[in-house]
């Protein structure tokens, strides 16, 4: 299994850093799109679609991507539609967590699928602007993710106790959401020094936080590693509602395309409402 994953975690790194550091930012953009477009068929699957009508699902979140790029949104986006994707996400998110596992299926199909497919199409959407405003901030926002899953995974395995929703994910402890929110905080601080010795580089998410104030900056990683936090306890939730412990089989030894973009949904686009408000 561990030799799996590595192989896997190898092949989506030679994917993702080319297509990353390209000047370029349509070779991102098409590796997105069919990150989110395999996203939009494991959810139509977690929620009842057999495969045509999830395909369908994925032929949806395709062509709002399309859309979106036709009307120059992937290079900048409304600043209404982060402000909407922002509250929702976090008064939503906050709502659905409280109302478990059972409250999900109370919602109607049709709510559920398309609900879903707007936070992918998105999440496609603020990775390419994400792009747009350069490699710095973007990569600053995924190693915010990533770091704060790491130091949480370890944090909780070493001092938890508390459990964060033991209805939805036994193993998560608020001990191993405050060890990822100092992780973040360290990485953060690194990386403001960084930005200070460089030029033309594009500015950090931290940096760009920090230029607001210091309290904006604490804030705003605050409020990322939290809802990072929600949108892996809000797929748990929806694979436990549908009996399943992965989203998919896509990804050997990883499980599902939305099994390792979850934390991302509310992520990114709560990232570029916080460095442009």
């Amino acid at each position: 299994m561990l030799k799996q994953r590595i192989i896997t975690a190898l092949v989506l790194l030679a994917l993702l850093l080319p297509a990353l550091f390209a000047v370029s930012p349509q070779p991102l953009a098409w590796l997105a799109l069919v990150i989110m477009s395999a996203a939009s068929w494991e959810w139509g699957r977690l929620n009842g679609l057999n495969m045509l009508p999830a395909l369908g699902l994925t032929a949806v979140c395709m062509g709002l991507c399309a859309f979106s790029w036709l009307l120059g949104w992937a290079v900048q986006a409304p600043l209404d539609l982060w402000w909407v994707a922002g509250v929702v996400w976090v008064l939503g998110g906050v709502w659905m967590l409280r109302r478990s596992v059972q409250g999900w299926a109370a919602w109607p199909p049709s709510v559920r699928w398309m609900g879903g497919i707007v936070a992918l199409w998105l999440t496609w959407l603020a990775i390419c602007q994400s792009k747009h405003m350069g490699v710095n901030y973007l990569l600053s926002v995924l190693a915010l993710v990533w770091v704060a899953d790491v130091a949480a995974y370890f944090g909780g395995r070493a001092f938890g106790r508390r459990k964060l929703a033991a209805n939805i994910s036994p193993g998560k402890s608020w001990e191993g959401v405050f060890s990822g929110f100092v992780g973040v905080c360290l990485v953060s601080v690194a990386w403001l020094v960084w930005d200070e010795q460089q030029s033309g580089q594009g500015l950090s998410v931290f940096s760009l936080l920090r230029q607001q104030s210091m309290a904006w900056l604490v804030f705003g990683v605050a409020l990322l590693v939290g809802m990072s936090v929600v949108g892996d306890l809000i797929e748990s939730l929806v694979k436990r509602s549908a009996g399943f412990k992965d989203s998919s089989s896509l990804l050997p030894g990883h499980g599902g395309v939305l099994d390792r973009i979850d934390a991302l949904l509310p992520t990114l686009p709560l990232a570029l409402l916080l460095v442009q408000v």
